[in-house]
């Protein structure tokens, strides 16, 4: 009976401990969240600081001069802003889609035990990942032989489809998703097409929504292959736009014939640390934004997949 009695004792001081520790553990957490946040806060707070102050004293969290003029630095290219803006997000929406249709295809028919080519296409899908021709072999292919250059195709195709996603892919079919629940339904007479659309499609969401994160991600922030192909102004997406925006902020920097006109309308000076602060929030702003409501099936998307059980 006293052994009872102290196991019984020892319960709430247990809990207690095992209380304390999601205490620390929330703390630490916490912690780190502010040292990943106070960057972020400090480029929104230098985009707005005055020039003069951050080249005098440094970047601030809290400066005594607050300056709009590294933001009308950007906003200047209004039309061009916007129409680089459309052009990403064209170009992100439809890259994604797409992708996303291709890769869940390919990842279906790798995954189905019973298709013969299943292990060719699977090896077929590493050797790009081992092995790169390089830029300069793409870029003669693209402009050379397919007559691509200035297209909008040449920022599509080659963010389309990657290994690392269609084997995220595979792996949530083959794990997440019943093998008998396909099997039930080639049973009452459905074919390959109708099973992935019906049946394994709707139950990828998470997934889906994991690797459409990504890619969108990874279409937002590309700039290279615009700048190797693309030679219209109209069809510049908003990263190169902000390139060319901050090359032609240090042409001005370095250039000692600069009217007196432009540094007046630039507020006396050109505004080289806030205007690249701007240029940031311009970037990064929608990604912001959006990210929070995908934060769950990304979380569920890369964990569930994972594990089998």
């Amino acid at each position: 009976m006293a052994k009872k009695g102290n196991a019984a004792d020892l319960a709430p001081s247990r809990k207690e401990k095992k209380g304390l520790g999601q205490y620390i553990l929330a703390f630490f957490l916490l912690l780190y969240t502010l040292f990943c946040a106070l960057p972020v806060l400090l480029v929104f707070i230098s985009a707005f600081t005055d020039e003069k102050y951050i080249t005098q004293h440094g970047f601030s969290f809290f400066p005594e001069k607050w300056s709009m003029a590294g933001m009308n630095a950007v906003l200047r290219y209004g039309k061009q802003l916007a129409r680089s803006y459309a052009v990403t997000i064209g170009i992100t929406v439809v890259g994604t889609l797409c992708g996303l249709l291709i890769m869940s295809m390919f990842a279906y028919s790798i995954s189905r035990p019973d298709f013969r080519l299943s292990k060719f296409l699977s090896v077929y899908l590493l050797i790009p990942m081992l092995f790169n021709g390089g830029q300069l072999a793409g870029y003669i292919v693209f402009t050379s032989y397919y007559n691509l250059k200035d297209s909008y195709a040449l920022l599509i195709f080659p963010l389309m489809v990657t290994t690392m996603n269609v084997i995220i892919l595979r792996t949530y079919i083959v794990n997440s998703i019943p093998a008998e629940l396909m099997e039930a339904a080639k049973i009452d007479g459905a074919g390959e097409y109708r099973t992935f659309f019906q049946i394994t499609l709707p139950l990828l969401k998470p997934s889906l929504a994991a690797v459409g994160f990504m890619m969108a991600t990874a279409y937002w922030n590309d700039w290279q292959n615009a700048l190797m192909y693309i030679t219209s102004d109209n069809k510049k997406p908003l990263q190169l736009l902000l390139v060319n925006i901050q090359k032609s902020i240090e042409f001005l920097l370095n250039n000692n014939n600069v009217p007196a006109s432009v540094r007046a309308a630039m507020g006396g000076g050109i505004p080289q640390y806030s205007s690249t602060m701007a240029t940031v929030i311009v970037v990064i702003g929608p990604i912001m934004i959006v990210y929070p409501f995908f934060q769950k099936y990304f979380i569920k998307g890369l964990t569930v997949g994972s594990v089998k059980g």
